[in-house]
């Protein structure tokens, strides 16, 4: 075989290598996304304090098993969830709008099914009892012009102990006084932090109680955090706009 001849096939064994390690990184990286992680971005101020927007998290896809809403494009494959871990109350929690499964939602969980969840003059009840609510320091921001605004933050204490903050921006909103929600077999009552700022279950046009097949994972940890505005894939900007203070911060 001629010098040419042995150039052009070293060629295309390389080049053969090349889509092997780029087809295998593919297959793995949808394995992982598919069973094990799978990345987020918060678009909203819903779960303000606790997750901010340009937040980018894991989400645990193993945490709860597995439904057909796991799969990329969720294929009709089959129906429920295999390998099913039920939510715990306080779990921050992505999950597939039940009127819309294409878009994902990210809010706590606060009802479990049979729960009957309400709320009184801004307290939270769950089956009749209120929710112990104590307050904090004010949440403050800033604005471009360096104006601080300051809102009421509590935190709250649900009956399997655990804890977060909740903000209050209206002390009057129409959300702070509800009917008594019952919360129907396999489903869950899902609110956000920002209690005056969030459409969650407490609309139940908009998303109401949501089907355990429709959990996609539970939040793990912010990974990556630039301020609200800022675009990520600006690496030169970065000095001036991550939030340093965020990154790895589990939920």
């Amino acid at each position: 075989m001629s010098v040419a001849g042995e150039k052009y096939k070293a060629e295309r064994g390389g080049t053969g290598e090349t889509v092997k390690i780029v087809i295998n990184a593919l297959i793995l990286a949808l394995i992982v996304r598919t069973f094990l992680f799978q990345p987020f971005n918060i678009p909203s101020g819903s779960m303000k304090s606790t997750l901010l927007v340009g937040d980018y998290l894991f989400v645990s896809k193993y945490a709860y098993g597995y439904s057909k809403y796991s799969i990329p494009f969720a294929p009709d494959l089959f129906s429920g969830r295999i390998w099913a871990t039920p939510p715990e109350r306080g779990d921050v929690a992505v999950f597939k709008l039940p009127r819309d499964p294409s878009v994902d939602y990210i809010k706590r969980v606060i009802g479990l099914p049979g729960d009957k969840i309400q709320m009184i003059d801004g307290v939270l009840q769950i089956n009749g009892t209120p929710v112990p609510k104590e307050k904090i320091d004010d949440y403050v921001t800033k604005d471009e012009f360096g104006t601080e605004t300051h809102v009421p933050r509590y935190k709250e204490t649900l009956p399997n102990g655990v804890s977060y903050t909740v903000l209050d921006l209206d002390p009057r909103s129409f959300s702070d006084d509800t009917p008594v929600y019952e919360v129907p077999p396999d489903h869950y009552f899902m609110m956000g932090d920002n209690r005056d700022n969030s459409t969650d279950s407490r609309v139940l046009g908009a998303v109401g109680y949501v089907p355990f097949e429709n959990f996609v994972g539970r939040a793990g940890m912010v990974f990556f955090s630039v301020d609200e505005g800022a675009q990520a894939w600006q690496f030169w900007k970065w000095p001036w706009t991550v939030r340093f203070d965020r990154l790895f911060k589990v939920i």
